[in-house]
């Protein structure tokens, strides 16, 4: 079968979006935003680099308010300023008649209080911290448990949010409920201690991520509604009892309450999302919610080292597949995987530097070839 017959390049239905592939850029932080967490001229580009015509892109993490988290240089969607700096890269992208979902964004226990404005503590489900260091070198501090009237304020912040990104010119919003960070620090239970409505059984510690989405669906539309899940992810020290118990009931709530979300975008567990680089992709862990979930389906599992794996992956379920490390370095990668043409390699050590080397300066397949 030739590459431009399978099936990742086969149009789909997403939201109220017509895609022309199946291929998505994944939500990848790169921390090239302003202090102030404004979306920059330079990210505008690098998006648009990577747009193509009926293609589907994620944002990096963007945090739905300032007590969120902070990392230093990532992008916010809580301020007028930053609305507008992401509307630049929406109508960039849609120049190229792409669709850009933007990623909302809570910390949780990841943040620390030396980076919140008042000192305020990092918040969790629990207080159970998380082990070794954080990325400035600091030790992860004993979070806070949130009282139940705060996550209802939590809730509303990301349905401020989601309104947000919409003024923002986005065609939909994914809710971070994945990868260790507050939501999915509420559904596993190795940090979910709670004894209220919030913890103990799967479909309590659920609760809060399924407010989350009933908020964000009321505010924007199913449509335009979609999430991101990892279950059995152990990255950030996260661990569930019940893995498949657990998130086979988050993926039923979706489907009998709001079948018509854009899409589920799963994260296949691996051993560590920040290196190994020539890891195999593990064994097929997601087929249970698979079953479950009738709409579009995103994994993603570290394909950039097993490409064929991806397009086998689509080709068996129908899949869009999310590409990570090798959209970074190929901003033309639809077309390279569509002629079977080679890819650029990926330098590892600037993607959280500043600036355009590492970021913007990759070239397409043409100018390569020049």
């Amino acid at each position: 079968m030739s590459t431009t017959t399978r099936a990742i390049f086969s149009p789909i239905q997403v939201g109220n979006n017509n895609l022309q592939h199946r291929v998505v850029l994944a939500p990848l932080t790169r921390l090239r935003a302003t202090l102030d967490a404004v979306p920059t001229d330079l990210q505008a580009e690098y998006y648009k680099q990577r747009a193509s015509e009926g293609g589907l892109m994620i944002t990096e993490g963007t945090f739905i308010h300032r007590l969120a988290g902070h990392y230093e240089l990532a992008p916010g969607i809580y301020t007028q300023e930053q609305i507008k700096g992401w509307k630049k890269i929406t109508s960039a992208v849609h120049e190229k008649k792409a669709v850009i979902f933007l990623q909302l964004w809570h910390l949780g226990r990841s943040g620390h209080s030396k980076w919140n404005p008042n000192g305020e503590r990092a918040v969790s489900a629990s207080a159970v911290p998380l082990s070794g260091k954080n990325r400035y070198g600091d030790d992860h501090e004993v979070p806070r448990p949130l009282e139940i009237d705060e996550i209802k304020v939590i809730v509303e912040q990301y349905r401020q949010a989601a309104l947000n990104a919409i003024e923002a010119g986005f065609d939909g919003v994914e809710l971070h409920s994945a990868n260790g960070y507050l939501l999915d620090q509420f559904i596993n239970s190795g940090t979910n201690h709670r004894t209220d409505i919030y913890g103990g059984s799967a479909e309590n510690r659920a609760r809060f991520t399924l407010e989350a989405i009933d908020a964000i669906v009321q505010a924007i539309g199913p449509e335009r509604t979609a999430i991101r899940l990892s279950p059995g992810e152990v990255f950030q020290d996260m661990h569930d009892d019940t893995e498949v118990e657990t998130w086979s009931h988050i993926t039923s709530e979706l489907q009998k309450n709001h079948p018509q979300l854009a899409y589920l975008h799963f994260v296949q567990s691996r051993a560590n999302i920040f290196g190994n680089d020539k890891q195999i992709v593990p064994l097929n862990t997601l087929q249970p919610y698979r079953q479950i979930w009738k709409g579009p389906f995103i994994t993603a599992s570290g394909f950039t080292t097993a490409v064929e794996a991806g397009l086998d992956l689509a080709e068996s379920t129908g899949n869009l597949i999310a590409f990570g490390r090798a959209f970074i370095a190929n901003p033309d990668l639809p077309e390279r995987l569509r002629h079977g043409w080679e890819l650029n390699p990926y330098n590892r050590s600037t993607f959280y530097t500043q600036g355009p080397v590492g970021y913007t300066d990759y070239p397409f397949y043409n100018a390569a070839k020049n």
